[in-house]
């Protein structure tokens, strides 16, 4: 029950959020009626409902053109979205300032006579003249008339009736001059659409403002977001090396090189050529032992066997171990378990709440903590309970929470992903929040943590201060 108002207080936040942007970017900028305001309208109504779609698609594991037909705009639009109602926020304090600068200029250009004479109150005050002159000349056409027709029918006594008045240009200007004094008000005082409004000196004062804080804003976010986009999709992840001392390695052992690389995702955006930008990278660096600590995968073995399939060309001499991430788990433990097999097939080892030993240390993997909601749950005790703790161990575990059951169980250090380093500011200070370490290596107690930023993106394709990374991490003995 609780999920309930959750769910509803979120569709309010995002529809919120979309009102905004439209009111923004269509209704503050755009005349009402025109084309471009018919076809900007729709447009930030549809694409919020395509990432709604994206994700309801991948969930029920729709054909994988149809995940992507939605998945390109509707994810793209929520990483847009982001940096528009920032650069927007920006622009509500720009916005004053602009119009400020603009009002002052106008009274500069008005001869210096202070706030009574913008250049909008002397077009209004030419137009009224015009209009009254108008009236006069009417209204004395009108005594001539009605003379002429009194003295045809007998003196009348002024009775007969009136040319009516034909408003003529000047009356319209004097018209639109005095609607956009009214608009340029209620522009200010009840939100009225200023790019509607009769152009008048404020009034397209502020569409000017409006339109230059729109432009500035969506100029900002897409280059913010295009940017993002080309650190996951138009080149492989950074390369990052970290040396990690353990007090029980062995001499032997020292300068051992594993590569950790997590959260991957493979999914309707991230595809086969993702996979073989990251295997090239990892090959290059030639370890001794790769490392993928989970989040491989968002989708069906069916749907992305294919584009899973590089993996098998990783070559390390003591081989290719994988855990489960929390995204491994979203078409239960059945779909975990083909992927599993899968990975098997490709020469990879999976580590299911089990150890191996090596030469100079003990490698562990623990199965994802969202396991436990389809009996898989991570079992520390039958990966590390029975083993020789005079020997170095190292443990996969994908989320960093688990920090803790590997101190109790007397972890050397442990690799872990999931948060991305946060993917995209300031989401990064909510990732930090939730985690014991967002990336990079701290020490707790005797165990130390390192937490890779991940190769891949989930949701949006895009990382603004948070770049992929595949971390080459060397182990170093003491008596080295």
């Amino acid at each position: 029950m609780v999920f309930v108002p959750i769910a509803i207080g979120m569709l309010l936040l995002v529809a919120g959020a979309h009102w905004y942007v439209w009111r923004r970017l269509v209704r503050d900028t755009m005349r009402r009626g025109g084309w471009p305001r018919r076809l900007a309208t729709p447009v930030v109504v549809l694409l919020p409902l395509m990432a709604f779609a994206t994700v309801a698609s991948e969930r029920a594991g729709a054909p994988m053109p149809v995940q992507q037909a939605l998945g390109w705009p509707g994810l793209m639009w929520l990483a847009l979205l982001l940096y528009l109602l920032l650069a927007l926020a920006v622009g509500e304090l720009v916005r004053p300032v602009l119009l400020r600068v603009l009002e002052r200029r106008a009274r500069r250009a008005g001869g210096g006579t202070g706030a009574a004479a913008p250049v909008d109150e002397a077009e209004r005050e030419a137009a009224v003249a015009a209009l009254a002159q108008q009236v006069a000349t009417a209204e004395a056409a009108d005594e001539v008339a009605a003379e002429a027709a009194g003295g045809a029918g007998g003196g009348g006594g002024g009775t007969g009736t009136k040319a009516p008045l034909r408003l003529g240009p000047a009356t319209v200007a004097g018209d639109e001059g005095a609607a956009g004094s009214q608009g340029s008000a209620d522009g200010r005082a009840d939100g009225a659409d200023p790019a509607s409004a009769p152009v008048g000196g404020e009034v397209s004062r502020r569409l000017f403002v409006a339109r230059t804080v729109a432009i500035g804003a969506t100029a900002v976010a897409a280059g913010t977001v295009a940017y993002g986009a080309y650190g996951v999709l138009g080149r492989a992840p950074r390369v990052k090396n970290v040396t990690v001392p353990l007090t029980k390695l062995p001499a032997s052992a020292h300068g051992y090189r594993i590569a950790v690389v997590s959260d991957i995702h493979l999914g309707p955006v991230l595809g086969r050529g993702h996979t073989q930008r990251i295997v090239d990278t990892i090959n290059a660096q030639r370890p001794d032992l790769v490392a993928i600590v989970g989040d491989l995968v968002d989708g069906s073995v069916d749907h992305l066997g294919t584009a899973a399939e590089p993996l098998g060309q990783l070559a390390a001499p003591d081989g290719t171990f994988f855990v489960t991430g929390n995204h491994e788990y979203f078409a239960g433990a059945d779909g975990a378990g083909e992927w599993l097999d899968h990975l098997r097939e490709l020469g990879l080892h999976p580590l299911e709440n089990a150890r191996t030993e090596l030469a100079g240390f003990d490698l562990a993997g623990v199965n994802d903590v969202s396991g436990e909601d389809v009996g898989r749950a991570p079992d520390f005790a039958r990966a590390l309970g029975d083993r020789d703790t005079s020997r170095a161990s190292v443990l996969l575990a994908h989320q960093p929470v688990v920090i803790h059951d590997a101190v109790d169980h007397g972890v050397d250090l442990q690799l872990s992903g999931h948060t991305h380093g946060g993917q995209m500011w300031p989401v990064t200070y909510i990732a930090e929040a939730a985690n014991p370490t967002l990336a990079g290596l701290e020490r707790y107690g005797d165990t130390q943590l390192y937490v890779t930023r991940g190769a891949g993106a989930w949701g949006p394709p895009v990382r603004v201060g948070a770049p992929s990374d595949i971390t080459i991490v060397r182990l170093a003995s003491p008596g080295a």
